[in-house]
């Protein structure tokens, strides 16, 4: 999504440039997270390009293949393609002192390595893309049946009349257990953390006729709902988890408003499970909404886990074993097929390319685990060397990640501009600038709930540090990212 974006402005401003891309195809997550039932929690007219707005979408929320049309059809009617050179997969970036310029040296579809020299090198690789394995339980890799990770889903694989275990019940595993469920002939499902769940009726619902008439055909009507949900999904929800230090609370809360929306959320819970108090046990998450990733749910999580063949674990997971696995109490489940729902290793940003930049700095060496950048776009040491999607980049409940994309796909191309003004041949952010930036964003972190909380997520990386999320506003990332400032940079 973000390299179609940077190629599309790059092509606007005259800038030569050429996309490397290890998949076959267009679209980075959204072509490869094609397991059953994918789709987006973020409402179509959000979840789109400012710029390349639709009115026919077909689904309130988008499925993966809705998506990946979407931005294959972007890059068509951009004219990006012609640019991109699918199957190359990149294995360093090394910056070069003397000539200024990078030499970018990857695979290409029949395993030849190849370079490429460049001025400038963007990094548009995500952070959903590297599937994590729990290779830290005991016995992993042990299972002697069938495996499969939702990242690199099998469709040759069927799950019909088998008994299968699930490990992971995050965001991706409560949009393919429920298919999963209604195939096999037992399911099992691991869970160490409850998910809360935001109520959303529609999350599943087509667009009716009439309101894509009106989208299409009343003026600013599409327009209007695009504000809208940016209104509402927008930074008063920020207040739901910014942690008040007077707040008295079993660390389920954080604030009044927190309060306010865990016992509103716990009543969904309540509604959904009346039926099964054993499971209303299990389901309802003892942290602060917000501190973990929520999952939007029109309710067939609950009849999902209602299902005759289908039980959910809470105990500990002790190990893996050739025919199942073994919790912590001695119970054994055996499985004919072993699932992993869980993520991404999304904290190791950029893995496996090697990147070194002045002096022949090593980028992971320098980051050691935690990853940091300047506005999540420039990292002091590596110049004309630009990120999308960077450390701290990410939103947690209060918007779209392409509103980011856009900001940040500006700013680069204003520190392009900044160069070519200038005559210069290289753009580096000051060490005492970026420093500064994220000592601000660290401890603005750890006074939100994400921050605060104990529970595990993908937010922290290894070291504990919150190396994903935006603490701040949509409208400051906006303000910071609308003009760059030179003096906080070095312009040779």
């Amino acid at each position: 999504m973000s390299g179609i974006l940077a190629a599309h402005r790059l092509q606007q401003a005259g800038v030569p440039f050429t996309i490397l891309d290890k998949n076959s195809d267009v679209g980075g997550t959204w072509l490869e997270a094609a397991y059953p039932g994918c789709r987006v929690d973020n409402p179509n007219h959000n979840y789109s390009y400012s710029f390349a707005q639709r009115h026919d979408w077909p689904y309130h929320y988008s499925s993966q293949d809705v998506l990946h049309d979407y931005f294959r059809q972007c890059a068509e009617h951009f004219d990006v393609l012609r640019h991109v050179r699918f199957g190359c997969t990149v294995q360093q970036s090394v910056w070069s002192d003397a000539d200024q310029r990078w030499t970018v040296t990857f695979t290409d579809t029949d395993g030849a390595s190849q370079e490429l020299k460049a001025e400038i090198v963007i990094s548009a690789v995500g952070q959903l893309n590297r599937p994590k394995f729990p290779t830290e339980i005991e016995g992993f890799g042990t299972f002697e049946g069938e495996t499969m990770h939702s990242a690199q889903w099998r469709h040759d694989l069927s799950l019909a009349g088998k008994r299968v275990i699930c490990i992971g019940t995050g965001a991706s595993a409560l949009q393919f257990l429920p298919h999963v469920a209604e195939q096999a002939a037992s399911l099992v499902i691991t869970q160490r953390t409850a998910p809360w769940l935001a109520p959303t009726t529609d999350y599943h619902d087509r667009v009716g006729e009439g309101l894509k008439w009106l989208y299409g055909h009343v003026p600013s009507y599409s327009e209007f709902n695009r504000f809208s949900i940016f209104w509402r999904m927008g930074d008063g929800a920020l207040e739901t988890v910014r942690v008040d230090p007077t707040w008295e609370s079993d660390g389920s809360s954080v604030n009044m408003v927190s309060e306010f929306a865990r016992q509103m959320l716990v009543e969904y819970f309540t509604a959904e499970f009346a039926d099964r108090s054993d499971l209303l046990e299990k389901v309802v998450p003892n942290y602060p909404v917000g501190a973990k990733r929520m999952v939007r749910d029109n309710g067939v999580w609950a009849r999902t886990l209602k299902r005759p063949n289908v039980q959910l674990v809470t105990e500990p997971l002790a190990r893996i074993t050739p025919t199942g696995i073994e919790m912590a109490d001695g119970t054994v489940h055996e499985a004919d097929v072993l699932l992993y729902g869980t993520g991404y290793e999304a904290s190791k940003f950029l893995t496996p390319m090697t990147v070194k930049g002045r002096d022949g700095l090593d980028l992971h060496e320098q980051w050691a685990g935690d990853a940091r950048a300047y506005l999540g776009v420039a990292i002091p040491g590596f110049p004309n060397f630009f990120c999308l999607y960077g450390p701290n980049t990410n939103i947690v409940i209060n918007g779209s990640i392409i509103y980011f994309s856009e900001c940040g796909v500006r700013y680069i191309l204003n520190l392009v501009e900044l160069l070519v003004a200038n005559g210069a041949r290289s753009i580096e952010v000051r060490r005492e600038v970026h420093d500064a930036f994220n000592e601000r964003v660290d401890a603005e972190n750890r006074g939100m709930a994400w921050g605060w909380s104990s529970v595990s997520s993908w937010y922290k990386n290894d070291l504990g540090r919150v190396s994903q999320n935006w603490p701040f506003t949509l409208l400051e990332y906006w303000q910071r990212t609308k003009q760059a400032d030179a003096a906080d940079f070095v312009v040779v």
